[in-house]
């Protein structure tokens, strides 16, 4: 019996051999021909970064959570997290990575049910896709909440 390979962080399915990578790509490809879609393009990158946690430094993805909640729980913007933020992530200052090295990666303490995944966001196309990224932020959220 063949199973139909799916994500190992996200365990979105990967139809026809598309993976999350792929998606993530669709979407920057939508942002740079369509650029009034960058307006949620924090919210795609950190979204994506979330469910594929290793790409993560372990402090990189305890400061990217925060992140999530200060776009939607807060209400802040892109220019005032990055004015507060200015200082605590810049390289120079910074002693953690941000990141995921090879012997050092972000992870879940237990397994999180996604609800939403960037084959969805794709699915429904460029045309929704601002209110597709913020649905699926907010998705993001709420399962990382649970």
């Amino acid at each position: 019996m063949e199973t139909t390979p799916s994500c190992p962080e996200c365990k979105a399915v990967w139809r026809d051999g598309i993976t999350c990578q792929d998606h993530f790509y669709q979407m920057l490809f939508w942002e740079n021909e369509n650029p009034a879609l960058g307006e949620v393009h924090h919210l795609m990158v950190l979204s994506y970064h979330l469910q594929h946690p290793s790409l993560y430094s372990p402090d990189g993805l305890k400061v990217s959570m925060g992140l999530l909640d200060d776009f939607l729980v807060k209400g802040l913007s892109t220019k005032q997290v990055r004015k507060r933020n200015r200082d605590v992530v810049d390289s120079g200052n910074r002693s953690w990575k941000i990141k995921a090295r090879p012997d050092s990666h972000g992870s879940y303490d237990a397994p999180v049910t996604w609800t939403m995944t960037a084959a969805d966001v794709v699915a429904n196309g460029a045309e929704g896709y601002i209110d597709s990224v913020r649905s699926w932020a907010e998705s993001i959220r709420k399962s990382l909440n649970r």
